[in-house]
């Protein structure tokens, strides 16, 4: 997770963002803060990247990379106002012993690619190109299953589906389960979750317009938006344990729970490496 230190709206890149109403940035951080000890209340390890002067949006690490099996896949953004972001959170994981792998394909990291068993999930259309998923397949070593967003409000897979159970990566595929919102996908990609996920949990445009899909599920708990009411009452009835975290803030930004948080699998594999030689983790596309 990444402090909200210099958060601010102040370009408009979502439909979510208006530059012109101020953000409260106490509020933001109180809010980001109770997120963080929520998650470290429900026995999760929470580790904090240092924020940088003049990247806003880094607030949302979801989106700062995809790290499976102990490899982070580097983050490309499609707008260069975010550009700067991947390269520090690379430089993070490779700090810290992580395989980075370098992109050569736009991709905003978890925030399009969701590990759902043997699976990833990836969004394509607002902000991913479908070529980084081919990128991902072979640098992550899973199979990669294409879907299309074509909803701008659901610029991210992340926005408009949550995988519920399975994004530990090591879950069976038919134990896995998740929850999404039909009319944010193109047809073709409605079919492909109906074939996967038959009896998937299925959003309503309500609980899906205040991003409760953006929400983080350890399997049992989902910590999601309090004012996705419906979708909270669904996922009691399916047998998970809503926990509602209020991040009224940060959403002015087009961001919840889940974007906050960058869900890292596997251990580092190498030794730690030393500022001194960045990259030295590194490899290449």
């Amino acid at each position: 997770m990444c402090p909200p230190t210099y958060f601010t709206v102040s370009y408009e890149i979502n439909p979510w963002m208006d530059p012109s109403v101020p953000v409260d940035a106490a509020r933001a951080t109180a809010q980001w803060e109770h997120l963080r000890d929520t998650l470290r209340d429900l026995g999760h390890h929470v580790e904090e990247i240092e924020p940088e002067p003049g990247l806003p949006d880094m607030v949302y690490a979801a989106n700062g990379a995809t790290v499976i099996d102990g490899v982070a896949y580097e983050a490309w953004f499609r707008f260069p106002e975010r550009a700067a972001e991947g390269p520090a959170y690379l430089r993070w994981f490779s700090d810290h012993g992580y395989v980075t792998a370098k992109a050569r394909h736009v991709n905003e990291g978890e925030g399009d690619l969701l590990t759902c068993g043997s699976r990833v999930l990836a969004g394509h259309g607002p902000r991913t190109d479908v070529a980084a998923h081919r990128e991902a397949a072979r640098l992550l070593g899973r199979e990669v299953v294409s879907l299309e967003l074509v909803d701008p409000r659901f610029y991210h897979l992340d926005t408009a589906l949550t995988v519920l159970r399975g994004n530990d990566g090591g879950t069976p595929d038919a134990d896995c389960d998740v929850a999404y919102l039909p009319a944010a996908f193109s047809p073709e990609s409605r079919e492909v979750l109906e074939d996967l996920f038959p009896d998937a949990l299925i959003a309503t445009d309500e609980d899906a317009e205040v991003l409760g899909l953006n929400a983080v599920s350890d399997g049992r708990h989902v910590v999601l938006n309090p004012a996705a009411t419906r979708y909270a009452a669904a996922l009691r009835e399916r047998g998970y344990e809503p926990v509602g975290v209020d991040t009224s803030e940060l959403l002015r930004g087009g961001g919840g729970a889940k974007c906050c948080t960058l869900e890292v699998r596997g251990e580092p594999r190498l030794p730690v490496a030393s500022r001194d030689t960045p990259g030295a983790a590194v490899r290449s596309a």
